[in-house]
């Protein structure tokens, strides 16, 4: 396995495996909460089987070229992730994520992290277009999008029914062009 430095803090982006099922559900449990505010992983994520079937979920993803899912670490301790929720390496369409839990939030852990998952998207599998869904609620996933120089594309109104009530999705998205550009700028 490999581990990733997102800088001189020790944090680390690695893959996240079946085998680390453990390890998720009790990262879930302690952001469960806050993670939720805006998506529903920990609606999917409730007990070890279900972290389990989530993180095989990714591994099939992977084995297909289909997406992917990585954690963030820091001091040894699983305390976020990135993912390619859809990657699409014939069309060069992929759609970036993430989600921390409360502790690691403020410290550019999901911006360093997901410059390393689209720069090898765009410079190794060859993706054109990698987009950013979030919350119009959800601020702070909507300043990564920006960080990541990404370009507010448009809302798409009411589309998320989320634990009950429907809400409003930003799409962000990033082209490979762009992301080089700004790479050497």
């Amino acid at each position: 396995m490999f581990a990733k430095s997102l800088g001189d803090d020790g944090a680390e982006l690695r893959p996240l495996e079946p085998w680390q099922a453990e390890e998720f559900l009790a990262h879930m449990d302690r952001g469960r909460a806050f993670i939720g505010e805006h998506i529903a992983l920990p609606d999917f994520v409730g007990d070890l089987d279900s972290a389990r079937a989530f993180l095989r979920s990714y591994a099939e993803k992977a084995a297909h070229d289909a997406g992917r899912v990585y954690g963030i670490w820091t001091g040894g301790t699983l305390v976020g992730g990135v993912l390619f929720r859809t990657m699409d390496v014939a069309y060069g369409t992929a759609e970036a994520g993430c989600w921390l839990e409360p502790s690691a939030v403020g410290k550019g852990l999901v911006t360093r992290a997901c410059r390393v998952i689209i720069d090898w998207a765009v410079e190794e599998r060859g993706i054109h277009r990698v987009e950013w869904h979030a919350s119009t609620a959800n601020t702070a996933s909507t300043a990564v999008a920006r960080r990541l120089g990404m370009t507010r594309e448009g809302v798409l109104r009411e589309n998320y029914p989320h634990r009950g009530t429907r809400t409003d999705t930003e799409v962000w998205a990033v082209l490979a062009p762009e992301w080089r550009a700004a790479k050497t700028s």
